[in-house]
């Protein structure tokens, strides 16, 4: 069954528009965005705070759970999922800091189903098929050619996403800065000191072979960082 059909099956259920009337009743006829009272309830949103998929749409701490249901009204939908005249609100956040800060786990942790993610790590996994903490030189000019046009997608609001997520360690004030401004993105400083990098290394298991290796990452990018 299509993603589509499985999706508007739920949507059509007893089971859901029972849980959205009762959530009308409880919190009463107006968006939980803006404000505004919605005068029909056919007008009313159920609008999920993680989107729905077919892998979870049957999961009901996510579908049928109160606490990750809003009701909104069509012009916060639209906005929520940047539609229609909404697609140039795009946003940009340009996550930095030391390796072993946190900064793929922040990302994961706020980003939308359909959001585009620039992490050079990543993009190494992708294209050598290596786990991601394993890096080959041979192979930084192949992501850096794939992080170029990635990253002027972003400049040039290119595609559909809606929000935009540029991850890597950018010590480097001046160029950090640059960057964020040439894509109109906000600066997100994932802060940690060098001896709580060193210590997530030393605990983190799929790096226990490359110690060595990643203190260099981590000592080389505290070197060079001027916040």
């Amino acid at each position: 069954m299509a993603r589509h059909s499985i999706l508007h099956t739920f949507y059509s259920s007893t089971k859901w528009r029972s849980f959205r009337h009762g959530l009308i009743l409880e919190r009463g006829a107006k968006c939980e965005h803006c404000g505004e009272p919605i005068t029909r309830p056919i007008d009313i949103i159920g609008h999920h705070k993680v989107e729905l998929t077919p892998e979870n749409v049957h999961d009901y701490n996510i579908s049928l759970n109160p606490a990750m249901v809003e009701l909104i009204c069509y012009d916060c939908h639209n906005k929520e999922h940047k539609r229609f005249g909404y697609q140039g609100s795009k946003e940009v956040y340009l996550v930095y800091g030391p390796p072993m800060s946190g900064k793929s786990t922040h990302v994961h942790q706020n980003l939308k189903r359909g959001d585009l993610v620039v992490n050079m790590d990543r993009l190494y996994q992708a294209l050598s098929g290596l786990p991601s903490y394993d890096k080959p030189d041979s192979l930084f000019g192949n992501v850096m050619a794939v992080y170029h046009v990635l990253v002027d997608n972003i400049r040039t609001r290119l595609g559909k996403w809606g929000t935009a997520w540029v991850v890597g360690g950018y010590a480097d004030k001046f160029k950090r800065e640059r960057l964020a401004e040439d894509l109109g993105a906000e600066l997100v400083y994932c802060e940690m000191s060098i001896e709580e990098c060193m210590q997530r290394l030393e605990a983190d298991e799929d790096r226990r072979h490359r110690q060595e290796e990643w203190r260099k990452y981590i000592e080389k990018w505290f070197e060079t960082f001027r916040q």
